[in-house]
């Protein structure tokens, strides 16, 4: 999408082209209001499982006289990105009940509200009088035969800054032991699992006695089924430092006891527990915490 910003800022936040995500839900006109609290709420829960803070994040219905004059209910769903002064909130989506505005207005015709068939108005040379297609769009319910113009539900999010409010979100800086036992301080992006552009990294322990291959073949095994990344480079304890900063929620190990009886480490980024598991076992582990 495109908008005439006079004044773009905040990273992505603000800019003159950006990624737009809609959904135009049609429905009968006796359960739109159902509906639309359905979609107002469902997306509002969208964000939270996804990881955003319900303390930075609000719901917020519009007043009667922020409504547009199509709308007979507007609710935004608003992020406290740090950027912005302490106690104020962006949007990151509106979800509207449109109403039967957009088809009627498709349509260009008005309802006769007794036998409700469209009748399109039309000029003195019997040509549709507005600039609509004249086309009757109304729906007909075959198990009922009543016929109704649908109502929109229409939930209007910016994909760019639902990104720029996961990753505001996931950024932390905290402490984790190094190779040796000692804390050191490290950037970490705690994105959800399924959100985090690597799932997974696969590493041996160390470049000989046969774990790179062992690794190698694991890291090919999971890759038919997630995006994972083989590392080998450095200590052990800086590939993981890597990964934190990337996002990646799991880091496999192979070591040693991998040669003797199948089985690696899995390391989780914001725990930091580390569990042994069969080789056999470790995609379905990644398949179910990613859930």
């Amino acid at each position: 999408s495109f908008r005439n910003e006079i004044t773009p800022r905040n990273f992505t936040f603000r800019s003159r082209e950006f990624e737009q995500m809609e959904i135009e839900f049609f429905c009968h006109p006796e359960t739109s209001r159902d509906w639309y609290q359905y979609w107002r709420d469902r997306r509002y829960r969208w964000y939270t499982e996804l990881g955003l803070s319900t303390e930075k994040l609000r719901l917020r219905d519009h007043d009667p006289d922020e409504l547009s004059h199509y709308s007979t209910g507007t609710a935004d769903i608003e992020y406290a990105f740090p950027f912005l002064p302490p106690g104020s909130f962006g949007e990151l989506e509106g979800i509207a009940h449109r109403g039967d505005f957009d088809l009627r207005s498709h349509m260009e015709g008005k309802l006769d509200p007794t036998t409700r068939p469209l009748e399109v108005e039309k000029d003195a040379n019997g040509q549709p009088k507005w600039r609509g297609s004249g086309k009757d769009l109304s729906y007909r319910d075959d198990l009922t035969g009543e016929r109704f113009v649908p109502h929109v539900i229409e939930p209007s999010a910016g994909a760019d800054r639902a990104t720029l409010a996961f990753l505001c979100e996931a950024y932390c800086e905290d402490e984790a032991p190094d190779e040796n036992g000692k804390l050191q301080s490290r950037v970490v992006m705690r994105l959800h699992p399924r959100l985090a552009p690597i799932k997974a990294a696969v590493f041996p322990l160390v470049k000989k006695d046969g774990m790179p291959e062992v690794a190698r073949e694991l890291y090919r095994d999971l890759k038919r089924d997630f995006n994972v990344f083989y590392d080998e480079k450095g200590a052990v304890g800086r590939r993981y430092r890597r990964q934190d900063e990337a996002g990646t929620p799991y880091c496999i190990t192979v070591d040693g006891q991998t040669l003797q009886d199948q089985t690696v480490t899995i390391r989780d980024r914001d725990s930091l527990e580390q569990s042994r598991v069969k080789v056999t076992e470790v995609a379905q582990i990644i398949r179910e915490r990613m859930r």
